[in-house]
């Protein structure tokens, strides 16, 4: 059955106050001769629009908008072919009657048309931006640590959208392991969750699947036509209002083994340890101390090497991974995604960190759980 879809959520048009705060935020880092700010990347545009897309190619990290903000005024600039879309499906809540954007649309044909307007509103300043053209006339300049800083924090609107894109996410993974079948290719079992996720009115960021043979040998398996066998992995980063939710699970035909079970339980030991240096003020690096030291404890002081061990989330799928010089530090409302694994077995969700404590946006209560150190944690499904 097909749960309510992010498009259908109550709270869509529920966005000037989250935009107004961000509308102020960005003018605050306007000064020094800085006079306008433009936003081309899908995260940074879905962050200014409070969960607004401009995706058409998902791959792209661009799209068919961008943001430009004065002092002011504050445009969402386009084509004309995608203009009257974005008038009917995008802006609506976040148009300048809701103390948000104006349109400015051009000629497709025109590639010259949007710079020109740029300089016009922008006054010939120097503009900030998220992805810096080295083409234009003008001088972009690189987004300020400060703006950065406050687009990795959520907002309570935000992780309100977050906790639907989670369970939704969590949602799809369920459903679509409780029809894989030993049989089905890797490309198989990678489509069946693209479409549970699209089903819902999220974008399949990323879709990973790794059967019987395969999954010992890497850590990101990329789907082959290859038979799934007695065991499979499947792992999802969904994008919904331009949040990323992400997951891993197993799904055994015919139960695990004990050094199956064994090497679960050894990961989700590892998560634990990671979890549990996951606190506001803590420093990422300190986050990877703890987990390079749980993985030697569980007798396999290599494997903080074999992968990354994840970092903070939110519009992208990791905002900052965690590495020994990492010198950002976790502050209340930033989301977390870790995906601690062996060969064979990993274990990811997504979190919202606060000083309560962490809360899993991705745990769906369907799915079978274990509890780690006071949190439940998902077991691989045996069917």
């Amino acid at each position: 059955m097909i749960s309510a879809s992010v498009q259908n959520s109550s709270f869509n048009t529920h966005y000037a106050a989250e935009i107004a705060r961000k509308l102020e935020l960005m003018r605050a880092a306007l000064s020094d001769g800085v006079t306008g700010l433009r936003l081309r990347g899908t995260d940074w545009f879905s962050w200014a629009t409070a969960g607004a897309t401009h995706t058409v190619l998902l791959a792209a990290e661009t799209g068919a908008a961008e943001i430009l903000v004065t002092a002011e005024g504050a445009w969402l600039l386009t084509d004309e072919i995608e203009a009257q879309r974005f008038i009917d499906e995008e802006l609506p809540g976040r148009d300048e009657s809701a103390g948000g954007y104006k349109l400015f649309a051009h000629p497709w044909a025109d590639s010259t048309a949007r710079d020109t307007f740029v300089q016009e509103v922008a006054g010939g300043g120097k503009i900030l931006s998220d992805k810096p053209s080295t083409s234009s006339d003008f001088t972009e300049l690189p987004i300020p640590a400060s703006l950065i800083a406050h687009k990795r924090v959520m907002m309570p609107s935000e992780l309100e959208r977050y906790r639907l894109v989670g369970r939704l996410a969590s949602e799809a993974m369920t459903e679509v392991l409780l029809e894989a079948q030993p049989d089905w290719t890797e490309y198989q079992l990678a489509g069946a969750g693209a479409r549970a996720m699209w089903a819902r009115g999220l974008h399949p960021a990323l879709t990973l699947a790794a059967g019987e043979k395969r999954l010992p040998l890497y850590r990101h398996p990329v789907p082959k036509h290859e038979a799934l066998g007695r065991v499979a992995m499947l792992v999802f980063c969904a994008r919904g209002y331009g949040l990323v939710a992400s997951l891993t699970r197993f799904v055994y035909f015919g139960g695990l083994s004990s050094e199956q079970a064994k090497l679960h339980q050894q990961v989700r030991e590892v998560e634990a340890a990671t979890l549990d240096a996951s606190k506001p003020g803590v420093s990422l690096r300190e986050v990877y101390e703890a987990i390079a030291q749980s993985y030697t404890q569980q007798g396999y002081p290599q494997s903080i090497q074999e992968h990354h061990q994840g970092g903070t989330a939110g519009y992208l799928a990791r905002e900052v991974i965690a590495t020994p010089t990492s010198t950002d530090s976790l502050a209340e409302n930033m989301v977390l995604a870790w995906n601690p694994s062996l060969p064979g077995a990993k274990v990811e969700d997504t979190f919202v960190l606060s000083n309560g404590g962490l809360e899993n946006l991705t745990l769906d209560p369907n799915w079978q759980s274990i509890d780690v150190n006071g949190r439940a944690r998902p077991l691989p499904l045996e069917r």
